[in-house]
């Protein structure tokens, strides 16, 4: 390298966002991740020991993905390549291929590749490092905000490890804040900031566990405010919450967040819980989520967890699919609120969820059991003579509307698949259903 690319490669890095110049250069810069990266554990060992396998790492925006790969690149004695799954293509595989053949046969050495949005690779291009990968001539650092369960090979999955990174707490967004603004050489430390910690931790809390929108927005405010009489930059909440703009809601309509947040949902409102409910319907209408995908959820659930129990619920849920659909945003979240408290608070049943799948089970295993006759179709001329209809009694022809008489094949005559359960309006079902088979009621 010359001094003219030396100088090109500091001013690049001199005008790159606050994020980037702050990423950790060693496990001990590192924030948060502690379940991963902690002392003792298998991942900060291998890292430390140069003895990485290939890795996905999987996690929101912000959460250390592509620092923790910078970490691992200062700290290897391999060969660091990185590219990007957006812009990569398998020609760019063959060619990483063919250099980390040549650097190992001349040299010994190995090498990691980081490809960044993994996930952008079509199933063609994952392909093409599944035999590298596999005979070890590439360790993978793949970075994926999808969930790799989704969205990347089952075979290139199990010669990876997958590493999940959480959100980051506030505390650890609090502290990378703080080495921001004291590093004077990668951050803002050349600067006179005045903030308070209060004003920190309000950004931290407000960046919802991403350190990169924590960093953007300080950096945004320290550069638009002006010194004050004292020579100071003084950052307020005015200036925070103009630098965060709209909050970032983490959600994700064609990804992970949008099955996570419908499933709070629903185990929220089988949970009797309307609190949870509301706030799980609220982050995904203000997500963005298609109004029409909570209205059947919600329907799902008013037939699987509520159930006959309290069968108004699925009239509440259907009237509700069809109003919030005719209405529209934002009066539809009315509805849907009115749909989703009442189904928290709605007594439960399962009985009808698990009574078609004790059914369906068994129509699998039994689809060449033969109906009784007498129960068989008696419509058309001969019917008679086939012995269909024969014997049928008609209930509505004796006490209560109810005879006694065979109603499965011989073969599952004494299967049970229907269990009331003794909850609201299913409980007063069972006892009249009881009843009337008894003679005791009309």
């Amino acid at each position: 390298m010359d001094l003219f690319e030396h100088a090109s490669q500091e001013a690049t890095r001199a005008r790159a966002p606050l994020a980037v110049r702050m990423r950790p250069r060693s496990l001990e810069e590192f924030e948060g991740q502690e379940k991963i990266l902690g002392p003792g554990t298998m991942l900060r060992r291998a890292i430390i020991k140069d003895q990485l396998q290939s890795l996905i790492l999987y996690g929101p925006p912000g959460t250390g993905k592509t620092a923790l790969a910078a970490v691992i690149a200062n700290m290897t004695q391999s060969y660091f390549v990185r590219l990007n799954a957006v812009m990569a293509t398998v020609k760019d595989i063959r060619t990483v291929v063919e250099d980390a053949k040549e650097r190992l046969r001349l040299y010994g050495q190995g090498t990691k590749l980081f490809l960044d949005e993994i996930h952008r690779f079509n199933k063609a291009q994952q392909d093409a490092l599944l035999p590298f990968v596999e005979e070890g001539l590439l360790v993978l650092i793949g970075a994926t905000t999808e969930n790799p369960f989704f969205t990347i090979n089952q075979a290139l999955l199990s010669r990876s490890r997958v590493v999940q990174l959480e959100p980051l707490s506030v505390e650890s967004i609090v502290r990378i804040l703080e080495r921001a603004l004291r590093d004077e050489a990668r951050g803002l430390g050349h600067y006179r900031v005045s903030i308070t910690e209060a004003e920190l931790r309000f950004l931290a809390e407000a960046a919802g566990g991403d350190a990169r929108v924590a960093l953007s927005a300080l950096d945004l405010a320290v550069q638009v405010v002006e010194p004050n009489e004292a020579g100071q930059q003084v950052i307020d909440r005015e200036l925070l919450n103009e630098a965060l703009q709209t909050r970032m809601v983490s959600y994700d309509r064609a990804g992970d967040g949008h099955y996570d947040l419908a499933s709070c949902l629903i185990k929220s409102i089988r949970g009797s819980e309307p609190q949870a409910a509301l706030y799980w319907l609220a982050r995904m209408l203000v997500g963005g989520e298609d109004l029409r995908f909570i209205a059947r959820r919600l329907v799902i659930s008013a037939a699987e967890d509520v159930g006959l129990a309290d069968p108004q619920g699925l009239i509440i849920a259907n009237a509700a699919a069809q109003a919030a659909e005719r209405v529209g945003m934002p009066e539809a979240r009315i509805i849907l609120a009115e749909a989703v408290i009442y189904l928290a608070m709605a007594p439960k049943s399962n009985s009808a969820y698990l009574g078609i799948s004790r059914a369906w089970e068994t129509a699998e295993n039994t689809g060449s059991v033969q109906p009784p006759r007498h129960l068989r179709d008696t419509h058309y001329p001969g019917s008679a003579d086939l012995g269909h209809g024969i014997g049928y009694q008609y209930p509505h022809d004796f006490p209560n509307h109810w005879v006694e008489q065979q109603y499965l094949p011989d073969e599952l005559k004494q299967a049970i698949f229907y269990s009331p359960s003794t909850q609201g309006s299913e409980a007063s079902m069972a006892r009249l259903w009881t009843a009337r088979k008894q003679g005791e009621g009309d």
